[in-house]
């Protein structure tokens, strides 16, 4: 602020300043326990339950500073623990206006009080009832379930209020769960007819333009692993062992590992002519942009839904099932269109010697989900006989897969890359929606063999658009800020491994004490909840038409490319592919386009990915609703003044409330985030095992809660 003028004998300053500051404004995103977040161009902001001011999760609120706020993790009250624990870095602010409403329509339990009904919304981050006029629809039932649309929002003086728009029947309850986790996240339900219409003609074109500018790979041994229950089979990999030089009489030749086959050096780019012996490792992606026009209807709803959402009983898909689950699908023994990158590599080191990327016809061989192929890999694929024909020139493929993906996993942490030990809750419906149990997916062998050739491929082609001057929206990832990672020392701190050369490594920031971090926490009780920790002090990987490098996985040049089907960045690529590979010089999109783009796409994934997290979470609780009363073993998770926070082996999380632990005060260390009782000196922190009694599980709260075993 510029100095004030004083005029003589008035004591009058006149500011400089014009106009007022403009406050930030951003997402509200409100936990079922009252409190929330803010996120805004300045930085996330922990907004307590006294200062919400009427604002309900998801709403586009104003807000304004409170104070720093160090310990704001003490009013975080009963929510999970990554929440709370962010909170205690986070300054804190009021709502000081609410700029746009998040929820036209409401799902909740009618509640009769003439001359109202009153609607008391499922959904806990709500925080205000619905009335309507009871005279409207007098017949509806005193409890059943609504959904209302909103006329009036609440103010100070004035009630919300709203019309009944459906009453849901009493064998539709099992949906009404995931319905509202749908609702508050806004996400498209149904295609707009038009670009239905657009799928049904794209399904329908000749065969014979297959092979149009594209070269024919019918004849290579292609295959596909993906998840038991996928049906949108993005990539295909296939593997071979080349000679790049002049071709001679009898161009194939056999060793123990399949066949040699000669190549052609022609196309293939690198640093250097190549010659010799390669494995040839084909990335081969479903070519989407033949099927999806830019600007047409189909194009527009991709780019709006920006992401498939992976629910826990269903997808909403970026595109319509004519194209995501068939036409676009590299289904096996069916002749698809892709775009291959194949990548020449050194056997002995897994280095990339050359690439060449261009337009195909494969038709895959076999279809494999990630048991099978782990299956093969430990050499058990007897088990499955439809896999028996394939079998043989599987097994060695596979074999050499995995080599390779563990060559160039080295490689990368060699460079700096961070391997994050992380797990994945699946939770198995039977077919009314009820959960059977609980499926938890770790990184193997197989998922591995995937990941690596997804990421080679992925950089290769990011590297080729920006080489050769040509626009393309890149992953990037940026640095942490050295402030977030050194809060996480006092908790490390209380781990024997972590020294003096790991903190000061980790508070720098440099990605090969973080990797080493990790690598000591291995095969411990505290091993997930530090890659946990870890991740959640990184900044989120986003979209930018600018390259700024890809921090996580040590990658100077990075873009999303493998999944088109599912990801409209990686369409976007595709297409700027398609235009460099046709000779175009100039890509129709500028920049500012591409940004706009890359900003909604990022900020879609977020909202698909906490969707599809809380609708598995719904179902966990769900299904650990028979087993009140059990007792289970669990990591502490969280420690907050509100108690302890406890992650199980299937990765639900619950509460112990500090009032259960014991007739006694503990204090709340919110440094080294630990609980001590004052008399017993009894202390409980981050990554103890400890064990405990399932207490309540209630999946409308979203709410676990554990006693002492």
């Amino acid at each position: 602020m510029g100095r004030g003028k004083h005029r003589s004998g008035a004591g009058y300053r006149r500011s400089t300043r014009t106009k007022p500051r403009a406050l930030p404004r951003g997402t509200l995103s409100l936990h079922v326990s009252g409190y929330g977040f803010v996120r805004t161009a300045e930085g996330e902001y922990f907004i307590p339950r006294k200062a919400l001011s009427g604002a309900a999760d998801g709403d586009l609120v104003e807000i304004a500073l409170m104070r720093p706020h160090s310990a704001s993790t003490a009013r975080a009250g009963k929510g999970n623990s990554a929440a709370a624990a962010d909170a205690g870095r986070r300054a804190e602010a009021r709502v000081v206006r609410i700029i746009e409403r998040a929820h036209q329509s409401i799902i909740g339990r009618y509640e009769v009080a003439e001359p109202f009904g009153v609607v008391v919304p499922l959904d806990a981050r709500i925080p205000y009832d619905v009335f309507t006029q009871r005279s409207a629809q007098p017949d509806i039932e005193d409890g059943s379930l609504v959904r209302v649309r909103m006329v009036e929002y609440p103010t100070r003086r004035n009630a919300a209020f709203g019309v009944i728009e459906e009453v849901y029947p009493d064998d539709e309850t099992e949906r009404l769960g995931i319905d509202l986790v749908i609702s508050r996240a806004h996400l498209a339900t149904d295609f707009p007819e038009e670009a239905l219409l657009e799928a049904k003609e794209a399904t329908q074109k000749d065969a014979g333009s297959l092979l149009r500018g594209a070269e024919d790979l019918r004849e290579r041994f292609v295959f596909t692993i993906d998840p038991p229950d996928a049906k949108d089979f993005d990539d295909a990999l296939s593997l071979d062992r080349v000679r790049i030089g002049p071709r001679e009489p009898h161009n194939v030749q056999h060793d123990e590992a399949g066949a040699v086959e000669s190549d052609d050096a022609k196309g293939i780019e690198g640093k250097h002519r190549i010659a010799g012996t390669f494995l040839r490792l084909g990335v081969h992606i479903a070519d989407v942009g033949r099927f999806v026009q830019a600007g047409s209807a189909l194009d527009r709803e991709a780019r709006a839904r920006a992401t498939s959402t992976y629910l826990v009983d269903r997808v909403l898909p970026m595109l319509p099932p004519e194209l995501s689950d068939d036409a676009c699908s590299l289904r096996p023994d069916e002749d698809r269109n892709t775009i291959t990158v194949d990548l020449y590599l050194h056997e002995e080191t897994g280095k990339v010697a050359g690439y060449r990327i261009y337009r195909s016809v494969i038709r895959s061989n076999a279809r494999l989900s990630y048991g099978e192929a782990l299956e093969i890999l430990r050499g058990r694929s007897s088990a499955h006989a439809h896999l028996a024909l394939s079998d043989t020139r599987l097994a060695w493929r596979l074999e050499y897969l995995s080599r390779i993906a563990k060559q160039r996993a080295e490689l990368r942490r060699g460079s700096g890359g961070i391997d994050f030990s992380t797990r994945e809750a699946k939770v198995v419906l039977d077919g009314e929606g009820k959960p059977l149990r609980i499926d938890v997916r770790e990184k193997n062998d197989a998922t591995e063999v995937v990941e690596e050739a997804m990421i080679l491929a992925n950089e290769t082609v990011a590297r080729h658009l920006e080489k050769h001057a040509f626009p393309c929206i890149y992953r990037i990832h940026e640095q942490p800020e050295p402030a977030h990672l050194a809060d996480l020392v006092p908790v490390f701190e209380e781990f024997p491994w972590f020294d003096e050369r790991l903190k000061e490594g980790l508070i720098t920031a440099q990605s090969s004490a973080i990797e080493e971090i990790i690598e000591k926490s291995k095969g411990r009780a505290e091993e997930v909840l530090v890659s946990s920790l870890l991740l959640r002090s990184m900044k989120r990987a986003v979209y930018s038409p600018v390259n700024k490098g890809h921090y996580g996985l040590a990658s100077s040049c990075y873009c999303h490319f493998t999944s088109p089907i599912r990801r409209y960045p990686d369409l976007i690529v595709h297409r700027m592919l398609a235009l460099h590979l046709e000779g175009v010089r100039d890509a129709p999109l500028p920049e500012k386009e591409l940004a706009a783009i890359a900003e909604h796409a990022s900020k879609m994934e977020r909202i698909a990915d906490d969707a599809a997290r809380e609708s598995q979470e719904l179902k966990i609780i769900e299904y650990l609703g028979d087993y009140i009363g059990m007792k289970f073993s669990g990591v502490v998770s969280g420690v907050t003044t509100a108690g302890l926070f406890v992650e199980l082996e299937n990765t639900a999380e619950g509460i112990i409330p500090v009032r259960t632990l014991g007739n006694e005060y503990f204090a709340f260390d919110p440094k080294r985030h630990t609980l001590t009782g004052q008399e017993s000196g009894v202390r409980y922190r981050l990554g103890q095992r400890i064990a405990v009694t399932l207490v309540e599980a209630d999946p409308r709260l979203q709410k676990l809660e554990f006693a002492l075993a």
